[in-house]
């Protein structure tokens, strides 16, 4: 990989929750980060987040992006199967884990991600979210894959996860490439505890990945912390 970048990332559990299910992957070396939210309660959820992480940290990059993008995907196919089977051989509903993936070429970075999961995009002092939530009910604090148990007035409905059907389909977007551009992978912990104008403007203030993951941290736990904590910031270098 010959284009610059500097990258930095963190995940806690917060302030409410007992446990962390939330994982993160910084891979500077072959261009590859990654933020993933377990679902489905401790002992499921950070299960399937690790299983994610552990394998695209394993994964090797030759050929071009495109066949790196292909395995990622056929990572991510597989382990959709292998915790299907484990939710079923331990009598439970749900061992899933939403992911937001960002890939670097020399030309181009491309982000993938399945979930409510975010990549937004830093760039001439604008903000934008480069990824859509797969929840249906809008903009909420709380989300549930399905319909059981019931969802809370005022909560979404998280409608795709690793590990939650048997068919898996991962959305794919060409993001930004110039230098100075900056990327923000996080879990809903982040932006339950700020919004995106804030966000925008700790972007600003910010400009090193490790002073703004900081940044980032040191508001959200600033705050009601309600849920685990993961953040990783790319930036992109001349």
């Amino acid at each position: 990989m010959t284009t610059r970048y500097v990258s930095a990332g963190r995940t806690v559990t917060g302030k409410v929750r007992k446990h962390n299910e939330d994982a993160i992957l910084v891979r500077d070396e072959v261009g590859l980060w990654v933020v993933a939210d377990g679902l489905g309660g401790h002992a499921a959820g950070d299960y399937a987040s690790t299983m994610i992480v552990e394998r695209l940290g394993a994964l090797p990059r030759t050929g071009s992006v495109f066949d790196f993008i292909e395995s990622i995907e056929d990572a991510l196919v597989g382990i959709n199967a292998e915790l299907l089977q484990t939710a079923a051989a331990r009598g439970v509903d749900l061992i899933g884990s939403t992911v937001v993936v960002l890939v670097r070429d020399t030309d181009f970075t491309l982000c993938g991600w399945v979930g409510d999961s975010r990549a937004y995009c830093y760039e001439d002092d604008r903000l934008s979210q480069i990824t859509r939530d797969h929840v249906h009910g809008g903009d909420v604090d709380v989300t549930h894959f399905g319909a059981a148990p019931p969802p809370a007035a005022g909560s979404g409905v998280l409608t795709r996860a690793v590990g939650a059907e048997e068919q898996l389909f991962v959305d794919w977007v060409v993001a930004g490439s110039r230098p100075g551009t900056s990327f923000v992978l996080c879990s809903d912990g982040i932006n339950k505890e700020m919004s995106d104008s804030e966000l925008h403007e700790q972007c600003r203030a910010h400009p090193q990945p490790e002073d703004l993951v900081e940044s980032l941290f040191e508001l959200a736990l600033g705050r009601a912390g309600r849920d685990n904590i993961s953040a990783v910031v790319v930036g992109l270098q001349a």
